[in-house]
């Protein structure tokens, strides 16, 4: 099995999109606590499961991201944006009902809706 890298418009999107939740990923599966502090959260002194909550959500970024760069198929790109799609859609409830940073959750929204756009409306066929 080669590295395949796009030719298409479409499916570089879609493709960078991937590679940026795998780079998320690293960073949170091997940097939790920095990660933490760039978006303002805090751990309880003596428990260590929010780091691990992090590590495995990381996990998950990275090998759904790695899983897409290496398999290239539609549906694969598909269910990446369909997933940030969600995860916005989450970010949008926060926003409504939590009191937290705006500015900060206005931010990643915008980050979690490009990256659920590139690989969904490649996966649909429009780009």
């Amino acid at each position: 099995m080669e590295l395949y890298f796009p030719t298409e418009f479409g499916e570089r999107l879609a493709y960078c999109s991937a590679a940026i939740t795998a780079l998320i990923g690293l960073f949170l599966m091997f940097a939790p606590g920095y990660t933490y502090r760039v978006l303002k959260l805090q751990v309880k002194e003596g428990r260590s499961e929010a780091y691990a909550e992090a590590r495995s959500a990381g996990g998950f970024m990275v090998g759904f991201g790695l899983v897409a760069i290496l398999l290239a198929q539609p549906m694969i790109y598909l269910a990446l944006g369909a997933s940030f799609g969600v995860a916005a859609f989450g970010r949008i409830l926060s926003l409504m009902s939590d009191r937290g940073s705006v500015f900060l959750s206005l931010l990643l929204l915008v980050v979690q809706a490009i990256l659920a756009a590139l690989p969904f409306l490649y996966g649909l066929g429009y780009i």
